[in-house]
């Protein structure tokens, strides 16, 4: 009796050992796939009472080292169907490491003509990609800042919970 107790017990921790393999090996796996190497940087500037002032531009930070690399830079705007207008306007400021900076104005729809949400969401909460800049190379390495400030005619531009940008190899 106790010689084939022993193995029950051997045999349980062999299985308890696989399990805890298993489990671990699945983790790391999970945690290497959801890593993406290509992105450089993701920032999203979440906004108070779904409410975006012309004085509070999202800001940015980010280091590039690597300026041989191509890149493409994309914005993503968060608005709820409370949102008043069909487009949005935006400013886009990027200052470059030696303080050069550069200003685009993006004009993007996020409805069509019949009042139909462009982008992704449910519920009241829409989502739309803006591809900003692509195949870009930074000249400079260093630290790299970004603002984004809307230039609707509202001081208080009402509905939009956040504004992200994501910057990747290309």
């Amino acid at each position: 009796m106790k010689a084939g107790a022993g193995t029950n017990h051997s045999q349980d921790e062999m299985r308890k050992r696989k399990i805890s393999l298993l489990i671990a090996g699945t983790l790391l796996a999970v945690i290497t796939l959801s890593c993406d190497r290509s992105t450089l940087f993701s920032g999203n500037y979440q906004l108070e009472d779904k409410q975006w002032s012309m004085y509070d531009p999202a800001r940015y930070a980010f280091t590039v080292g690597d300026t041989l690399s191509s890149y493409n830079i994309a914005l993503s705007v968060r608005t709820s169907t409370d949102y008043p207008y069909r487009n949005i306007y935006l400013f886009v400021v990027t200052a470059f490491p030696s303080g050069t900076t550069v200003t685009d104005t993006i004009h993007a729809m996020v409805a069509d003509e019949k009042g139909k949400w462009l982008g992704r969401g449910a519920g009241d909460l829409r989502e739309l990609t803006l591809p900003y800049k692509s195949n870009v190379y930074f000249p400079e390495k260093g630290e790299y800042h970004i603002r984004v400030v809307h230039g609707m005619r509202d001081t208080v531009l009402k509905g939009v919970y956040d504004m992200g940008i994501k910057v990747s190899l290309k």
